[in-house]
């Protein structure tokens, strides 16, 4: 007789690295990842906004306040998935919806709730969405890179988001998902025999 731990040596002993095999994402939950995997593109891809606002060049709204605002005259929207063709100059703003990219000439995002917007005259409350405004009134002056998320901020290109030898979850392979991947180099999985002896 043996004890488990001698019996567990011996076993292990005669293991051997089992060959590592393509397997599609559907089919990797708890298997060993068998290569370092590396982004092929930045996250986010491009510069965008993380606040619904208006994108403007962070110098024009300098000495803003409730007191003394800022007036903007709005060129153009820009909701997410989309380009705006113009750019932003010096006097202009456009408004913007979370995750859409940063026109060109803009350097920052002033969110709703620290302008007013105003449609012909009359104006909104403060952080009020009018889509026909002309023109805002910026409550508050923004700093350069302010509500910006930058390109590549969460991974860059060519970074190594997992490393070999991982046992992958549910959560990795979304993060594999959001890669890109849809197949990943795995180990193949051990095949176990269990043989019980004895009569107890």
């Amino acid at each position: 007789m043996i004890s488990v731990e001698e019996a567990l040596e011996r076993i292990l002993s005669f293991h051997r690295r089992l060959e590592p095999e393509e397997r599609p994402l559907t089919d990797v939950l708890g298997q060993v990842l068998a290569e370092d995997v590396a982004a092929g593109f930045d996250i986010p891809p491009l510069d965008n906004t993380a606040m619904d606002g208006y994108a403007v060049r962070a110098a024009d709204t300098a000495g803003a306040g409730e007191s003394s605002p800022v007036r903007l005259r709005v060129t153009g929207e820009l909701a997410a998935g989309y380009v705006f063709e113009g750019a932003v100059t010096s006097g202009t703003a456009v408004r913007i919806m979370t995750g859409a990219p940063i026109p060109r000439g803009a350097d920052a995002v002033v969110p709703f709730e620290e302008t007013d917007e105003t449609a012909s005259g009359p104006a909104h409350r403060a952080g009020e969405f009018a889509k026909n405004a002309s023109e805002v009134r910026v409550l508050k002056a923004a700093a350069p890179g302010a509500n910006v998320r930058r390109a590549g901020e969460d991974v860059s290109n060519g970074d190594v988001v997992m490393r070999a030898g991982a046992v992958l979850n549910a959560a990795q392979i979304g993060v594999l998902a959001s890669l890109g991947e849809a197949k990943v180099r795995v180990y193949r999985r051990p095949v176990v025999g269990i043989l019980s002896t004895g009569d107890e």
